[in-house]
């Protein structure tokens, strides 16, 4: 097998969404760090392969893929004998609407709204713009309370073994356990909770870990 590259930043969520997978595979594979958000930009060697200048993206011989969900598919495609996509056609589509949510309504209010507000602009020595905290959980409750729904007595979030549903959420919801705010809403949604700690012990989880875990 041509040796597989992934390209992206450690302690960027969606990189380690990748990495997850690749890790839970039991791929080989190297991880090069790039830094998309230097002074100058994305590295121009870096948006020959990304025009867009996101993060993260495959290389695995001559086939180069950016985009998270589609790098993901690929790389359980390349070995069946751990798959990360349920075989139940219910369950399956249970995990790709727990990743659609996840990327279109949650991403941004746990992370960029919350996450970054509460821990990075800190660290910075800014201050918290708390009416963007403010607006933001809202929406975060409303998932937590979905994602909850939908897992039912599971102890993953798509079924009984985990998917791509969980390496996808794993990186939003342990960075949203680093706030106040979403500790305590993740302790009303207890099966979330205990849901995190599982995937914390998965040594994919080990593996990847960055400053924030």
């Amino acid at each position: 097998m041509n040796s597989i590259i992934l390209l992206g930043m450690e302690i960027s969520v969606y990189t380690r969404i990748a990495r997850l997978a690749l890790e839970e595979k039991q791929l080989e594979y190297a991880f090069n760090e790039v830094d998309i958000f230097q002074d100058a930009g994305p590295p121009a060697q870096y948006l020959e392969r990304n025009p867009f200048g996101t993060i993260p993206c495959l290389v695995h011989g001559d086939f180069c893929l950016y985009e998270t969900i589609a790098i993901n598919k690929y790389i359980d495609s390349l070995d069946t004998a751990i798959p990360l996509q349920p075989v139940d056609s219910k369950n399956r589509a249970r995990m790709n609407q727990i990743i659609s949510v996840l990327d279109s309504y949650a991403y941004k209010p746990m992370i960029w709204e919350l996450f970054v507000e509460r821990i990075l602009v800190p660290e910075e020595e800014g201050e918290p713009n708390e009416n963007v905290v403010a607006n933001a959980l809202s929406v975060i409750e409303l998932t937590l309370k979905q994602m909850q729904g939908w897992m039912g007595e599971f102890p993953f979030l798509a079924g009984p073994g985990v998917s791509l549903a969980d390496l996808h959420a794993f990186p939003m919801i342990l960075y949203l356990s680093k706030t106040p705010e979403g500790a305590e809403m993740l302790a009303s949604h207890r099966s979330i909770d205990d849901w995190l700690v599982r995937m914390k012990g998965r040594q994919s989880v080990q593996s990847t870990r960055s400053q924030y875990d």
